[in-house]
């Protein structure tokens, strides 16, 4: 029993920094006002294989983005995305 418990702890040692989280990102927009501009942006990045849930916060000019598992969105496509919806991205915060 000691020896399956030993053998157990190394295993979870070596696989859970293997282990990749989602990661949430938060990108602060300029010029998004109506509720159309949050749909539009939304369905942008929902339709990105790496995304797991986008959420558009309009008051706080603020989207939010949810990565699937291990997955992450470049910066550099966030901004482009954004710019093409024809609004500007102010800042970009990564949380793991």
């Amino acid at each position: 029993m000691k020896w399956l418990i030993a053998a157990f702890s190394v295993f979870a040692m070596v696989v859970a920094p293997v282990v990749a989280h989602a990661e949430e990102i938060s990108v602060s927009v300029k010029g998004m006002v109506c509720s159309f501009c949050a749909q539009g942006i939304k369905k942008t990045f929902s339709a990105q294989k790496e995304v797991e849930k986008v959420a558009v916060d309009l008051d706080k000019k603020i989207v939010s983005i949810t990565t699937k598992q291990g997955e992450s969105v470049p910066d550099e496509r966030i901004t482009q995305a954004i710019t093409d919806a024809g609004f500007e991205v102010v800042e970009i915060k990564r949380q793991k």
